[in-house]
């Protein structure tokens, strides 16, 4: 009996401090948990009052500094295998203060410049950095200190929204048609930040909005060609479409329409390049003259908006916020990750939220599908690049314009095709099949335009 008594002696205190140990687990579990939905009730703090003049991130910053501690980090420079900023040592003057850039596109491939023979690109072309650098590399691009350019340029480079109201006298578009009608240097003047919180938040919901005219224009058109009258993006798309929407104020092809240099979104017949491209005939627009072949010739901009939309992800309705502003949880908060990136770099919150393979598995997929795009894009560069050799050799020997015109036609379908899915910064993967397509149209472009010259031989 006394040894029992022992043995309870023993395992009775063991007991209690167990029970205790457990408790007390549980109340700090249960603490957390009711600490983290107040949190998740309390989006954010009202620490100074923004208005829809407030274009300072930094301001916003005092309110959601988590957002804007995210925002900051644009200014990372990761290299992914077909894109992104390898930082380059550049040495920093008084005309341009950047000690860092990146690589030269048209240094790494030559053939650009042959392309756009002629035109600024084929001047400074580089590869792309984060958010944070937008506004200071366009205004140091040899594209705008050597060559004169329209306000307009700043539309996707800088935070315009209170700069036009500020010009328009409150009149968002009177604002808009006078920025884009000023020459860039002075134009640039009336801005101080890059992308901002303005462009894409209301300031007192904090709802997303489309601030700039050319996608409020270029939707209303692209909708109305869709059956769909006087469509109004801020009042009738959804949520999970501005998060897309936003993305697509600038990430678009556009050119600049008339005398008046007004920012153009050409999507009148539709989104996809052949549209564009009969668009662009229908108002017999050309960007310049190829200096090589005398081909009235279309830049391509930067259309990740339209060939996202031709893409399985926009199909399954995944937005581009989805892959490169990605959910995350902060403490009781689950907010959207304002480190805009590539996925690549972030993807076990940009893919694995929906694709249960690791990383390097999600990594290689979509590595082979850039690869062959990249295969494909080559073989297409070669054949315009023989094209236009052979429509300046013809030019050399005498041939007329009248002459020239057939093999014109086909050097601008099969240029622009090619620019708009080589100017498209995800090297084929927001839309693996369409890109090829298009690339295959852009070769059989470039080979019909040289049969077009046999006669002239």
């Amino acid at each position: 009996m006394s040894e029992v008594k022992s043995g309870w002696g023993k395992v009775l205190p063991v007991t209690i401090i167990v029970t205790a140990a457990v408790t007390i687990g549980i109340s700090a579990l249960l603490v957390n948990i009711v600490e983290r939905k107040e949190e998740g009730k309390h989006t954010f703090f009202r620490v100074v009052e923004v208005t829809d003049d407030t274009d300072d991130p930094a301001v916003w910053g005092k309110n959601f500094p988590l957002q804007y501690d995210a925002y900051k980090r644009t200014v990372d420079m990761e290299r992914t295998r077909y894109g992104g900023s390898e930082a380059m040592p550049h040495l920093p003057s008084q005309a341009d203060p950047r000690s860092v850039v990146t690589q030269s596109k048209i240094d790494e491939d030559p053939r650009l410049k042959t392309m756009w023979a002629g035109y600024a690109f084929g001047v400074d072309f580089r590869e792309e950095r984060g958010h944070a650098y937008m506004l200071i590399d366009q205004r140091n691009t040899r594209r705008v200190t050597e060559f004169k350019q329209p306000g307009t340029c700043l539309n996707c480079h800088a935070s315009t929204y209170v700069a036009m109201k500020k010009l328009g006298n409150g009149d968002l578009f009177a604002g808009f048609e006078k920025i884009n009608m000023m020459p860039y240097g002075e134009a640039t003047k009336n801005v101080k930040h890059p992308v901002s919180c303005i462009d894409c938040h209301e300031p007192q919901t904090m709802q997303l909005r489309v601030t700039r005219p050319g996608f409020l224009e270029g939707i209303r058109n692209l909708k109305a060609s869709q059956g769909v009258a006087n469509y109004d993006v801020n009042t009738m798309a959804s949520a999970q479409e501005m998060r897309s929407y936003v993305c697509g104020q600038c990430h678009v092809e556009y050119y600049f329409k008339g005398d008046q240099k007004r920012l153009t979104y050409p999507w009148h017949k539709g989104l996809k390049v052949e549209n564009i491209t009969a668009y662009y005939d229908e108002v017999q627009h050309k960007d310049w003259v190829h200096r090589d072949t005398g081909a009235p010739v279309l830049k391509a901009q930067h259309p990740e908006f339209e060939m996202w939309s031709q893409g399985v992800h926009a199909r399954s309705g995944v937005a581009c916020a989805d892959c490169h502003m990605p959910y995350k949880r902060e403490g009781g908060q689950k907010i959207s990750d304002h480190h805009v990136r590539s996925p690549l770099n972030n993807i076990n919150r940009a893919c694995q939220g929906c694709h249960h393979f690791s990383e390097q598995e999600m990594k290689g997929r979509v590595e082979e599908i850039q690869n062959r795009f990249f295969q494909t894009r080559n073989v297409a560069m070669d054949a315009l690049v023989a094209l236009i050799a052979d429509i300046r050799a013809a030019r050399e020997k005498g041939a007329t314009d009248a002459q020239l015109t057939p093999a014109w036609g086909f050097q601008r379908k099969a240029q622009f095709y090619l620019d708009f899915v080589e100017a498209e910064n995800s090297t084929g993967f927001h839309a693996p099949g369409e890109s090829l397509r298009v690339l295959a149209d852009s070769l059989d472009f470039s080979r019909k335009g040289q049969l077009a010259l046999r006669d002239l031989r």
